[in-house]
């Protein structure tokens, strides 16, 4: 009998041993922030030509936009450095899922994102305009919300998930990209176009004959906010907000992206209407 109790309780050890090993579930994963001050890196998502939010010297490598200098902030907060990791938009949540990123700067907070990654609070408000061609009379967001108001905006973006629920009534031409809209509205197939107004204002200024801006009543804004992984732990939600109060209280938010917009695009700051605020 004790023979048999013996083996009994080396299989027994030998199968807890086993299934210990054989089921990573069951072990403690490490967080984010754990990981970010393991390795003393911040990895940082970024997207080429998406000016202002990113914008890589091809020549010398180096990023720039308000994405960059908000990441370089960051991690001079965390006494951490950056390491920048290209990515689409569209494959930035795939990214954060993937662990191949900690941080994706702009990313709009949708209900759908929200289920696969976490967000921290608003960064600042990304104001909605519409790009109406010349002579175009002035509305509100009421009166744009009629079948004669022609509107064009790229498929599947938040300014589409905008005008879907605010505008059911008026005429939407859906396209595949932002440039194909603004197409349909330089060709007159649509009077206007709906953009966020950091996308509005560097078409104008590059563009200044496709017509003008207006931002129509009320105001309406889209809240640009930071993509992370998806985790119950929220240590490391936690201090990117702690570090994103102190930013916007400083008033470096702001000063950011409006730094950005004239040295990237050339949108002066006084240039912007004044209803709009990065607040």
């Amino acid at each position: 009998m004790k023979l048999q109790f013996q083996s009994f309780s080396a299989m027994l050890g030998a199968a807890l041993i086993l299934f210990g090993c054989a089921s990573p579930a069951f072990a403690e994963t490490e967080t984010s922030l754990a990981r970010v001050e393991r390795t003393k890196t911040l990895r940082v998502g970024t997207v080429n030509g998406a000016i202002p939010y990113f914008n890589k010297n091809l020549v010398t490598g180096e990023w720039s936009g308000f994405g960059p200098d908000f990441a370089k902030n960051l991690a001079d907060e965390m006494g951490v450095k950056v390491q920048y990791v290209e990515t689409t938009w569209g494959n930035a949540v795939l990214d954060l899922q993937a662990n191949k990123i900690d941080v994706m700067f702009g990313m709009a907070a949708t209900p759908a994102r929200r289920e696969m990654v976490n967000f921290s609070n608003p960064i600042f408000q990304n104001t909605y305009t519409m790009v109406c061609k010349k002579g175009y009379p002035v509305k509100t967001w009421e009166q744009f919300n009629a079948p004669d108001a022609k509107i064009s905006v790229d498929v599947g973006s938040s300014m589409d998930n905008f005008v879907t629920s605010m505008l059911p009534k008026a005429s939407i031409s859906r396209l595949e990209s932002t440039s194909a809209a603004t197409m349909a509205l330089q060709s007159g197939r649509v009077d206007c176009q709906v953009l966020v107004v950091l996308l509005a204002q560097p078409l104008l200024k590059k563009v200044p004959d496709i017509g003008t801006i207006q931002v129509p009543e009320p105001v309406l804004a889209a809240p640009v906010t930071i993509g992370m992984q998806k985790e119950t732990d929220t240590g490391f939600t936690d201090v990117v907000n702690r570090w994103l109060a102190k930013e916007q209280k400083s008033g470096d938010v702001r000063q950011v992206v409006l730094a950005n917009m004239q040295k990237l695009a050339g949108v002066a700051p006084e240039s912007f209407p004044a209803s709009v605020k990065f607040e």
